[in-house]
């Protein structure tokens, strides 16, 4: 019986625990949100640092997928004749499911991983530890902000994604495929939903941006504190955000109508 516990406890307990630990980590941070100038700085101050510097690799992965959306999607659509029909299936596609969960897969590859790793050498070389000491709270001064920052980017930054994503599916479909741009802009209006399809990739943004935001702060704060530790922090913040999302991503479809 004690084999079988032991055996188990990494696979249900252990994620388990971590999943609690980490729902009070997030209510620690919240009741920590003051409409200070101060804080305010802090948080814009990471926006740059986190979601400016990300808009470059954004922009240039959301054009080429729309290009590859609307290459695949006209050359299944010839099949039946319905070339017509691309405009409708890139925006589809890119509001409802790929621009939110590509746009927070590279977040977490780019911003995440960076945000863990800042966090986990300020413990590793005892900054966390000596701001305990001056009796300046480090989730305060150094986890919020990088929170706060990483739930407002990502909604804006998959804008950007799905704006670029449209623009390189109509250069492909009109300027290459020869859609006729009138027909490929109008059938796209006419089976986009504001809430429906719109609001839903909003929605999934701002809930992936908590989640990415939580996980990469949370792994970095409780990083061991050793270079190695710090390396699997940050190993940690892609796998467990990348699961997250896709866990949540089938939730949130199944019960968004």
């Amino acid at each position: 019986m004690q084999a079988v516990i032991s055996f188990m406890e990494p696979l249900f307990v252990a994620p388990i625990r971590r999943f609690g630990r980490g729902f009070l980590f997030l209510i620690r941070l919240l009741v920590r949100i003051r409409c200070s100038y101060r804080q305010i700085s802090a948080v814009l101050t990471q926006i740059h640092s986190i979601g400016t510097r990300s808009l470059l690799l954004i922009m240039v992965s959301g054009f080429f997928v729309g290009m590859v959306l609307s290459l695949q999607g006209y050359r299944e659509l010839a099949q039946f004749g319905a070339t017509d029909a691309v405009g409708a299936i890139l925006g589809l596609s890119l509001f409802r499911e790929l621009g939110p969960v590509l746009t927070a897969l590279l977040f977490a590859g780019r911003a995440g991983t960076s945000i863990t790793a800042e966090i986990g050498l300020m413990k590793a070389t005892d900054q966390l530890m000596a701001m305990d000491l001056m009796a300046i709270d480090p989730l305060t001064r150094v986890v919020l902000p990088r929170f706060m920052a990483g739930v407002l980017s990502l909604p804006v930054l998959t804008a950007v994604f799905n704006m670029m994503g449209l623009i390189g599916g109509s250069f492909y479909a009109v300027n290459i495929m020869g859609v006729d741009s009138g027909i490929f802009w109008g059938n796209m209006q006419a089976h986009i939903d504001l809430h429906a399809d719109f609001m839903v990739g909003v929605y999934k943004s701002v809930m992936f941006g908590l989640l990415v935001s939580l996980t990469a702060v949370y792994t970095g704060f409780y990083a061991v504190p050793t270079g190695s530790g710090v390396g699997r922090a940050t190993t940690q913040t892609v796998v467990v955000s990348a699961v997250l999302m896709l866990v949540f991503d089938f939730i949130m479809t199944s019960l968004i109508k």
